[in-house]
Order: structure tokens, then sequence, then C-alpha cells
């Protein structure tokens, strides 16, 4: 009971000060509501552009025939370039359309190049690209794989119609010609069906059959502001471990029958609580008001909850622990809140951020954090996807918990 008394009298304490409503529910919303705008029109633009390969111009001076529509096609199913068909207008300015970076590259097929590739004659494509820009060079690899498997489809015809030749000749040109291009459709039709494949799959868990998710600026805005309030709602609770030391209500509280340990969880299990009963309140606003899909999974949800929650108020503890006056407890805070949360990821996608940022903020358990909480509501993946996640924000907890009670003085 004496353990519950403290906790009652910590969130009294809270809540007492109208401020810290503020603190654990206007500001928290206000930011949800601003990220999610502005990383909207971000998803937004992104949505809009479906196709995320490098343009590529595509000026085509040989007509319709079969070889060249082939070559378009192949184009067409390469993972990293885009052929973007250019008009008249735009193929007399298509350096110029480089150089501007309107296009990464621009490929031209002069006339009579599918005449020259059929009767086996040197033929070449024209080709402008930057090879000083990644892109040009990324453009120049792929166009060089994709006129490799066309080439070597031409090839493959070319000797199927020479080996029939041999054998029992063509009555005509035209059997002959027949012959070749359907050699080279089989081809060509082979690179479609690869005699190995690799499927890849997530490694964190499995993602749920059917799983639709509705992705907007929300998704990372939510769960970015529960991360980062978890934090900055701890002023509050930090505070007042300061205030009991200096008014040395601490070592009045170690005259009665509370022992230490009964004070120190006290004030640890007021500030879990604070902290969930904010997630909580942020997470069902988010999933009834801005759409996040949190109930989807809700076992593992709670289970980031909790995770965060328990180190969160471990941070608050060792917060209160190591500040002596009041305005250390906002600095500390403030500072604890920039630092987990803009390398954490909670205010953009570490993603876009590159691979080397991305690998700097998995040190801060904010990035772990914001993991557990998008494996569910952005990546659609199921309950085992979070146990990584979690496990590590309870190992920060107990690492923090650790630091605090090292550092904590009564006195």
């Amino acid at each position: 009971m004496r353990l519950l008394d403290i906790v009652s009298k910590d969130i009294r304490q809270v809540l007492r000060d109208w401020k810290s409503a503020v603190f654990l529910l206007v500001m928290p919303i206000l930011f949800t509501v601003f990220f999610g705008l502005v990383l909207g029109s971000v998803f937004s633009a992104d949505s809009a552009e479906k196709d995320p390969r490098l343009p590529v111009g595509w000026i085509n001076q040989d007509g319709d025939g079969l070889l060249v529509s082939r070559f378009e096609a192949l184009l067409g199913q390469s993972e990293v370039i885009r052929p973007v068909p250019l008009s008249a207008q735009d193929a007399l300015r298509a350096g110029e359309m480089v150089a501007e970076g309107e296009l990464a590259a621009v490929l031209r097929v002069p006339a009579g190049y599918s005449q020259a590739i059929a009767a086996d004659q040197p033929a070449s494509l024209e080709v402008i690209a930057d090879q000083h820009s990644v892109s040009g060079r990324a453009v120049v690899t792929a166009l060089d794989t994709v006129t490799g498997r066309f080439l070597g489809a031409v090839e493959s015809a070319h000797l199927s119609a020479e080996t029939v030749q041999a054998r029992a000749g063509f009555p005509d040109e035209a059997a002959r010609q027949a012959h070749f291009q359907a050699a080279f459709q089989s081809a060509i039709a082979a690179w479609g069906q690869p005699p190995l494949t690799v499927q890849v799959g997530q490694a964190a868990g499995e993602s749920a059959a059917g799983a639709e998710i509705q992705v907007s600026g929300f998704t990372q805005s939510s769960a970015g502001m529960i991360v980062q309030f978890s934090v900055f709602g701890l002023i509050n609770s930090a505070m007042i471990l300061v205030l009991e030391r200096k008014t040395r209500c601490l070592q009045r509280m170690l005259t009665t029958p509370a022992r230490s340990a009964e004070i120190i969880a006290g004030h640890i299990l007021a500030m879990f609580l604070i902290v969930f009963a904010q997630e909580v309140i942020l997470v069902v606003l988010g999933q009834f008001v801005f759409g996040v899909e949190y109930l989807r999974q809700p076992l593992a949800v709670l289970a980031m909850m909790v995770t965060l929650a328990l180190w969160a108020a471990s941070l608050g503890l060792l917060i209160g622990a190591v500040a002596r006056r009041e305005d250390q407890v906002i600095v500390l805070c403030l500072i604890a809140m920039f630092l987990f949360s803009a390398l954490g990821g909670a205010w953009f996608p570490l993603e876009i951020a590159g691979q080397a940022f991305s690998a700097v903020g998995h040190v801060l358990p904010t990035a772990w954090a914001m993991d557990g909480f998008q494996n569910i509501i952005l990546r659609g993946l199921e309950f085992n996807s979070v146990l990584l996640p979690a496990g590590l924000l309870l190992v920060y907890a107990l690492v923090f918990f650790g630091l605090a009670i090292w550092r904590f003085r009564f006195e």
C-alpha cells in the first residue's frame, strides 16, 4: 500500500498543474497533426510518382518493327530505367533535357537498326548520358544489361536459322525470316522465365495475408509523436524527484516505514503509468481520428507501448537522479527529446536519410521503437515482428534503470 500511496501522490501532483495537460495531451496532438500534414505532402508526391525508376528518353527512328518493339519491351521490364517516348520537338533538345536533370539519359535508335541487326550486320545505338553522375552511370550499366539480353536473343535466332539452313535449308528468304523471328521471340520470352529465381522476404516477420495498409503522413507522425512525447512528458515526473530531494522530502520519507526500494519503485511506476496513459490516448486518436491501423495487431502494439513506457520511465528516473535543479530537468528532457526523436526517426523515416544515418539512428532505443510500431501500422507484419524491437527496448530500460540506481541519492 505504501507503494501505491507514492504512485498516487506523484500522479496527483503532476495532474494538479494545468500545464501538464498541455504537455501530455494538447502538444502531442498538435504536433501529430502538424507533422502528419507536412509528411502527407511527401507521401502524396511519392504516390503520384508511381514508377520510381530513372527516366530515359526513348527516340525511335527505326519504325515499328518486331525487333525494336521487343527491345523497347525489354527496357520497360528493367528495374532501373523507365523508357519515356519523346516527341519530335523534345528529341531536338534531348541533350539539354539530360543536362537539366529532366531525364537521366536519352536512347536513340537510328533508322535501319532492325534491318542491320536482322541481317547480322554492325549497328549501334546512341546514348546521351552524364557518366559523371551516379544516375548516369546507373543508366549506362542498365542499358548495357538490356542491350546484352537483346543482342543475345538476336544471336540465338541467327544461330538457330543457320542450323536449320545447314541441315535442311529454307525454301525461300521469307521462310528464313519467319524462322528467325520465331526463334528471336522464343529467346526474348526465355528472359522472362529464368531457371533460378530468388524470393526476398521481411527478416522481422511475415506480412499479413491480404493486409492493406493505407499509408499517409499520419502513419509516420502518429507513432513518431508517441515516441517523442514519451520523453518530453517526463519533465513533470522528473521534476518531482528534484523537488523532493531539494526540500529533503526524500530524506524524511526514509523515516517512515517505506523502504528506499519502495520509494524508487513508486516514483518509476508513476512515471510508467503517466507515459502509458499518454500512449493509450494517442493510439486511440491515431486509430479513430487519423486512420492509423494500430488495432490490426493490438497485442503487438501493446507490447511496444509497455516496453516504450518502461524505457521512458527509466530515463525519467535517471534524469531525476542526475539533475540538481529544476532548470536542469527541463534542459536534460529537451536534449533527450531532440536527440532521441531526431536521430531515432520520430520526425522522418530513417530510410530516406541513407544507410549510414539509419545505422547511427539504430544505436538509440527510439529507432527500435519506431521500427516496432511501423512493422505493424506501415509494413503490415505480424506479432513476431515486434519481438526484437520490444526486446531491445526492454534491454535499454534495464540499462537506464541501472544507471539511475547507481546515481540516485536521497540527500
